[in-house]
């Protein structure tokens, strides 16, 4: 060999070793740890089920049907949050995020929820999706760092008069974190308008006499109210359990990933809409059995519910296109699915299977890069507003108690109240 060649194979050599040093290095970061997991997540998974389930090894007898696709968006195609942060991408056309990862647990965001409702009168009103992003950028998304004593300091700066821009400049992924979480959550804490019994009615909320004097009331009276107006997808005094199961293996057809949340409780249990939104899918696959998929008025949420009840799945009122406001009777738990014959129970034990896509561009919505995220924390949360419902007897469907005017939704959407019939069956 060329003597002078020499120093230039050992440099080449050299710089592959540090390569392979710093490429050893990043992945023992958080960043660097979820590129692996993804990165293992893609090579496994080649195709989409209809169940909040992403296969491995590809469907069976190479079937291409269109599914209500879920093939773990958010552990697929992991982009970094560097990446996300992009505001533009090499080819000049507008980015957008392709990976979350929300672990926030629920005590975080019940004590954010709270800052926030506490201040919404006060000079300073705190926003819990921004202090939520600042704890994601200061942890590195790894909320098993979480400390109460992290959120009341950055709660106390705000309160101080501190600007969170300020707070959060040098954070290279708050802006991620912020954009990330507002996806989750924009749409659970609001102004909204609800019904409420007479006898827990602020004495402005009654109606008043000739002198102007509260007079009270057995009915229900109209507040308003600024909190949380997204609900539990179980309905209240119907008892479920659960556990964190997403990412769980399942069998049915093919390997692959649970991507869901899965709530075990019994048939005919009242579902309950999340949040307001517009019925985008509704009918039979073979994975979901009876499902629903409900999408935010944003866009970025889309709410799957599955394994709904044989004979008899859905409200009657809904259909695809309907809007409904969070807190609707939507449907009836079940354990319908794992057949490509419609209206069979193949589920062994009934449940509800919840889940939750993120979509930050349409081209995500039926894709192989969708996003799921891990939602049994956020059940926990929503567990403090279950909506109380009522059989009606003389067609044994469920209505909500108590209604609700959620002014997101443009024009208003019809109450789903209980008919009043001129006959009781005997």
């Amino acid at each position: 060999m060329d003597s002078g060649k020499k120093p230039r194979l050992i440099h080449l050599v050299i710089a592959l070793e540090s390569v392979v040093l710093l490429a050893f290095l990043l992945m023992l970061t958080p960043i660097g740890s979820r590129l692996t997991l993804s990165g293992n997540m893609e090579s496994a998974e080649n195709g989409e089920t209809e169940d909040g389930e992403a296969e491995s090894g590809g469907t069976p007898n190479g079937e291409a049907e269109k599914q209500e696709k879920t093939d773990g968006g958010n552990a697929k195609g992991a982009e970094s949050a560097a990446d996300n942060a992009d505001n533009q991408s090499d080819s000049g056309k507008e980015d957008y995020i392709k990976w979350v990862d929300f672990d926030i647990p629920a005590e975080a965001l019940k004590k954010a929820f709270r800052c926030d409702i506490d201040t919404y009168l006060a000079d300073i009103h705190l926003n819990w999706i921004e202090i939520l992003a600042y704890l994601g950028a200061r942890y590195g998304g790894d909320f098993s760092h979480y400390q109460e004593s992290d959120l009341n300091a950055v709660s106390e700066r705000l309160l101080a008069g501190e600007k969170m821009a300020d707070i959060a400049a040098d954070m290279e992924y708050y802006p991620y974190y912020l954009e990330a979480y507002t996806a989750v959550l924009g749409g659970m804490v609001g102004e909204y308008q609800v019904e409420i019994p007479g006898s827990q009615a602020p004495d402005f909320a009654l109606p008043k006499d000739e002198k102007g004097n509260p007079v009270p009331t057995e009915d229900n009276v109209w507040v308003t109210k600024y909190g949380l107006k997204a609900f539990s997808p179980i309905a209240k005094n119907y008892p479920y359990t659960d556990y964190d199961d997403f990412g769980d293996s399942r069998e049915y057809g093919f390997h692959r990933v649970h991507l869901g949340h899965d709530l075990m409780g019994q048939v005919g249990t009242p579902v309950i809409a999340v949040e307001s939104g517009r019925v985008e899918a509704m009918g039979w696959n073979r994975y979901g059995g009876w499902r629903l998929g409900i999408r935010s008025l944003d866009g970025r949420r889309y709410y799957y519910y599955a394994h709904l009840r044989k004979n008899y799945p859905y409200h009657k009122a809904l259909q695809e296109g309907s809007i409904v406001q969070a807190g609707d009777v939507i449907g009836y738990l079940g354990r319908t699915g794992y057949s490509s014959t419609e209206n069979t129970n193949n589920i062994e034990a009934p449940h509800l299977h919840f889940g939750i896509q993120l979509i930050f561009d349409e081209s995500q919505k039926d894709s192989g890069h969708e996003i799921w995220i891990d939602c049994h924390e956020l059940i926990k949360f929503l567990s403090i507003n279950r909506a109380e419902t009522v059989k009606d007897e003389f067609t044994k469907e469920y209505y909500r108690v108590y209604q609700m005017k959620d002014p997101a939704i443009p024009g208003g959407a019809a109450e789903q109240r209980m008919p009043e019939h001129a006959d009781t069956p005997s």
